[in-house]
């Protein structure tokens, strides 16, 4: 939110400075951004008055000016603007005055002819972009006044970083009324002297749901012109706030807004045919909005209707078959109170936003409604003129403002301060919230432009917000510190954060949020939790699956020329979980387990010349997840099977300990295709409840003995697999206490016979054994073996391979 500070010294004006202005905003909660000049630094620069133009002699694009600067004495400037004429008042530079980036101004000769300062734009006085022409005055400026004075440019723009639950503060009444809360200087209110009714024409409005709108105001306006120049005061200050001025009627609008927190909206009267409609929008329904956008309605979406023709989006823009022309004469002006759930999200989920939205889905006071209605029907007549009808007032459902207690003792143990009934007193009373007390419990009951104050903390919140942070001392903890011991066994995220990153990957935070259709495709969960608030109308559901947005990543990086990513998260995701409570009651609810997923895309290593180039694959990834693990990856067990977002062939879903923890494979090729990477990505995502567990190594003597090493190669059905018969020789030694000799066992090799018509492959084994006490003769090796041998051939049918 932007606004200069002359506008809220209007309200409110403190004796401090505006950076003591700005530093108490912020301690209060309204952080203040920045603060900038209106106007950079420039001097020298006064109104000046062309009193007489003529053509240049020696050049067509050039004028001569004869200018009265308020000295007494007529200067002769030549100008190239096509817009400078006689009679206009215009910022002129005198000799020795010193523009924006430090250009100074001297005599100089242009075709021939003295040339005493400069006339300027808007541009060349950093106001604006505008150089079109010279910059235009208004006519009530004084000859010779300093510019920088009459135009206020040494006031201040403050930009506010707002709380969605401050709404109250985004009007300049807001901000006044915490800076007078703050300061303890007085506010000052604005008011109009009413307007009094010199027509009886009304426009009958029927609220039909009282769910959408709990309050409707209007009144009938003729005879405006609205052809009729906005005040320079007014443009100035919208134009400080950031609004573009448009015209007279869509300026007052804009302009009380911004001044008082109301968004109202203004109808042509002539093009509203009958009465006026508040209802929930019907299915198929279309309205043409003011920003050009023509839109489909769902059902939950509030209109304005006049019979079967849309009006206007319900607290959240107008539509273009009522707007206000040039050519307006008879106006509606409305101000409503909309419910927050009925505004909530709708704009954004057609991909546009308004400043009444904004407003309206926070909450907007709801009593000062006729007031407001006054205020600016006061400012349409002074500047369009025109005649006024009753103002209809329809009170039809509005928030209850039930009183929030807060206890004193409550307060001041979590302030951690002795604060006194009488400051906590003083402190409501500066906000304006309505209280008594009883037995140091204060009732407070919230205004009707304070939606975010709803439990005790709120009221506690307010309270240390007044009283200044800044005065709360620093003291340290009394409590006697006590050390936690860590658990050994249990590794926390950063810990597997910092193991991810030492194997080359880079870490990513995407949303939670996602995309419908990568719930459908890539996971395959047909019942996706979705939003009611999406941020954006394509993250409409919560993800159950961290693979997604790893893909999106990669995706990313390939379309700027990436060749080689590693990247994993760690995060929540969100699935439906049916919890069973008091026998047959059964409520849905939502697991969220953290998982760990990691993608791993091009080269397995970095380009070198020692080691040739080859894409990263299954077991390039596998290894990595086994690091992780740790101590824990001999129990991982990948079992082949299929997966939505893998390959069928070279995906697998992961055990460990027999329990499934996740998933490991390539990416399913269609995909690989659809986001067109030339090569398919590896990912994995696994349950860190699972990684978390580890086992604390256990010292053992090392034997002094040495290695024996021996192969064995046996012929086996293509079917079965090598962790089939790695579990048989494990199982094995397990049981047999003589087989303890074996440390080690690798498969080296696996050869198939493609010319015999045959479905057995060869695989070789390679065995590691070790004594503890004396060295292994030759018949104790070949009786390992052989027993090792005798245990594949009874469970797995294996023949030995000369």
């Amino acid at each position: 939110m932007q606004f200069p500070e002359s506008w809220l010294r209007a309200f409110v004006n403190p004796e401090i400075s505006t950076e003591e202005l700005s530093h108490r905003l912020t301690m209060a909660g309204l952080e203040v951004e920045e603060t900038n000049p209106v106007a950079p630094p420039f001097s020298g620069i006064v109104v000046a008055h062309i009193v007489d133009v003529a053509a240049h002699p020696d050049a067509d694009k050039l004028r001569v000016c004869q200018v009265d600067d308020g000295s007494g004495a007529m200067l002769q400037i030549v100008c190239g603007a096509l817009n400078a004429t006689a009679g206009i008042k215009v910022p002129l530079a005198r000799v020795g005055a010193e523009l924006p980036g430090g250009m100074k101004i001297g005599p100089v000769k242009m075709r021939g002819i003295e040339s005493a300062g400069m006339l300027c734009s808007a541009r060349e006085l950093g106001l604006s972009q505008d150089h079109a022409g010279l910059l235009e005055l208004d006519q009530g400026a004084t000859v010779g006044q300093s510019l920088r004075e009459a135009l206020d440019l040494d006031d201040m723009l403050f930009t506010l970083k707002l709380t969605p639950n401050r709404a109250d503060c985004l009007s300049i009444l807001g901000v006044a009324r915490e800076v007078a809360a703050l300061t303890g200087e007085p506010l000052q209110l604005p008011s109009a002297e009413p307007v009094v009714a010199t027509l009886q024409d009304r426009l009958p409005v029927q609220v039909q749901a009282s769910d959408l709108c709990g309050r409707f105001a209007g009144r009938v306006i003729r005879g405006v012109n609205a052809r009729a120049q906005t005040p320079s005061w007014m443009k100035a200050r919208l134009e400080r706030a950031g609004q573009r001025p448009i015209s007279a009627l869509v300026d007052i609008s804009n302009y009380v807004m911004l001044e008082l927190g109301r968004p109202t909206h203004v109808f042509d009267l002539d093009r509203v045919q009958g009465g006026l409609t508040v209802r929930w929008a019907k299915p198929g329904e279309q309205i043409e909005l003011l920003n050009g956008q023509t839109i489909k309605l769902d059902t939950d979406v509030g209109v304005i209707a006049s019979g079967d023709q849309l009006e206007s989006l319900a607290g959240i823009m107008g539509g273009e078959t009522s707007a206000v022309t040039l050519d307006t004469t008879n106006i509606y002006v409305e101000a409503a109170f909309w419910w927050p759930e009925a505004i909530m999200g709708r704009a954004r989920r057609y991909k546009f936003s308004s400043e009444a939205s904004h407003r309206f889905e926070r909450g907007v006071d709801f009593e000062s409604i006729p007031e407001h209605l006054q205020l600016i029907t006061r400012l349409i007549m002074d500047i369009c003129g025109g005649q006024a009808g009753p103002v209809d007032d329809q009170v039809v459902n509005l928030p209850e403002r039930n009183p929030v207690q807060m206890r004193l003792q409550r307060c001041q143990r979590i302030l951690g301060i002795a604060v006194t009934r009488e400051e906590v007193g003083r402190i409501f009373t500066s906000l304006g919230l309505e209280h008594t007390v009883a037995d140091d419990v204060f009732s407070v009951t919230p205004p009707s432009y304070r939606f975010d104050l709803c439990i005790e903390e709120d009221l506690i919140e307010e309270v240390a917000r007044i009283y200044g942070f800044e005065r709360i001392p620093d003291v340290p903890p009394v409590a006697q510190a006590k050390m936690r011991t860590e658990i050994e066994t249990l590794r926390g995220p950063h810990v597997l954060r910092a193991a991810m990153a030492a194997l080359d990957y880079q870490e990513v935070v995407n949303f939670a949020f996602v995309e419908e259709v990568w719930e459908h495709d890539l996971v395959g969960n047909a019942d996706p939790i979705k939003l009611l608030n999406p941020i954006a109308s394509q993250l409409a559901v919560m993800r159950s699956s961290l693979i997604g947005g790893l893909l999106a990543n990669i995706v990313h990086n390939a379309n700027r020329k990436q060749s080689r990513v590693r990247v994993f998260e760690l995060g929540r995701v969100f699935m439906r979980d049916a919890s069973v409570l008091d026998g047959d009651l059964t409520v849905a609810g939502v697991n969220q387990p953290m998982r760990l997923a990691g993608a791993a895309w091009g080269p397995a290593d970095d380009e070198q010349w020692g080691v040739p180039t080859r894409q990263v694959d299954f077991y390039d990834v596998k290894k990595d997840l086994e690091d992780v693990l740790g101590y824990r990856a001999s129990e991982l067990v990948c079992i082949a099977d299929a997966h939505p977002a893998l390959h069928p062939g070279r995906s697998a879903r992961l055990e460990l300990s027999g329990k499934l923890v996740g998933w490991l494979g390539e990416l399913h090729p269609r995909w690989a295709q659809h986001y067109d990477l030339a090569h398919a990505p590896v990912v994995f995502e696994v349950d860190t409840e699972a990684l978390s567990e580890t086992s604390l190594p256990q010292p053992r003597e090392l034997s002094r003995q040495p290695v024996v090493i021996r192969d064995l190669a046996v012929w086996v059905d293509a079917s079965i697999t090598y962790s089939q018969l790695l579990d048989t020789l494990n199982d094995k030694i397990q049981s047999d206490a003589t087989l303890g000799i074996v440390k080690d066992i690798k498969l080296f090799d696996v050869w198939r016979d493609k010319s015999a018509q045959t479905v057995e492959k060869s695989m070789a084994f390679r065995f590691w054994l070790q004594g503890r006490d004396a060295t292994l003769d030759e018949t104790t090796v070949e009786h390992c073996l052989a027993r090792l041998l005798e245990a594949l051939v009874s469970v797995s049918g294996v023949r030995p391979r000369a």
